[in-house]
């Protein structure tokens, strides 16, 4: 793949990355907002609406954050995980099997959402405000990412021991033995690493759940977006239709 075509699969990244990041935006708007917004009711309740709190409301007003800082967040993520994924989409394709350029990026897409979020959030799942020690925040990070870097190793592992065995088992059977192996080594890790459960006990457990859902829409929207939205644009890119002969011209016949 030449430079120049590495060039427009990445600034159609950047732009299929910034359309999910508009779908995001709404979904996080109306959908993860209010259950922000009852967390941090929650959150200021249990302090007493101390003085502390007061002040940093007057610096951060929480109508900024659910708006401007919201989209600011969203959009910048959408755009730089969109050049990021396009990049990932020259070196997969016509690697991962021989699927179309659009089916490719939904494949890639589908795989991403899997491998970078889903399987860390099983583990180590989204919490709201009002939940944590503001004390063990660096080690819930480092866990999280660590989470993160072992399933995308683990991802790009099992698909190199597909490719393997696909010549000796068949397509079918060094996928599903693949898989396998990348389910075997995640659950040993879920199993090994810290559980952290830092939930108040008398959080409401409704709260929770909706938050934690609201959380997993908007990443299925933002790659799930991106998977159709560059589907297409590579698509079109990759595998362009032969123009129409003119109206009213007939096509001389070849002797």
């Amino acid at each position: 793949m030449n430079s120049a075509t590495v060039r427009n699969l990445l600034v159609r990244g950047m732009l299929a990355g910034l359309a999910a990041g508009l779908l995001a935006l709404v979904v996080a708007y109306f959908l993860g907002e209010p259950s922000v917004d009852t967390a941090i009711g929650l959150e200021g309740h249990a302090a007493g609406h101390g003085h502390d709190h007061e002040v940093e409301a007057e610096l951060v007003s929480r109508s900024l954050q659910s708006t401007a800082g919201l989209a600011t967040g969203i959009l910048i993520y959408g755009i730089a995980f969109g050049g990021i994924a396009g990049l990932a989409y020259c070196f997969a394709l016509g690697r991962v099997g021989r699927f179309s350029p659009r089916a490719t990026a939904l494949l890639l897409s589908g795989a991403a959402l899997l491998a970078v979020y889903v399987v860390p959030f099983l583990k180590y799942p989204a919490n709201p405000p009002a939940v944590g020690s503001g004390d063990t925040i660096g080690k819930r990070t480092t866990l999280y990412f660590l989470m993160v870097v072992l399933s995308v190793l683990l991802a790009i592992g099992a698909t190199i021991l597909g490719k393997r065995l696909a010549p000796r088992l068949g397509t079918w059977y060094a996928t599903i033995t693949a898989l396998a192996a990348f389910a075997v080594v995640i659950g040993l890790a879920y199993a090994f690493l810290p559980v952290v459960n830092e939930v108040p006990e008398h959080f409401p457990a409704t709260l929770l759940w909706r938050f934690r859902l609201s959380a997993l829409a908007i990443q299925a929207t933002l790659w799930g977006g991106f998977g159709l939205v560059f589907g297409e644009l590579a698509e079109r890119m990759l595998n362009p239709k032969p123009a129409a002969a003119p109206s009213g011209r007939s096509v001389p016949a070849a002797h």
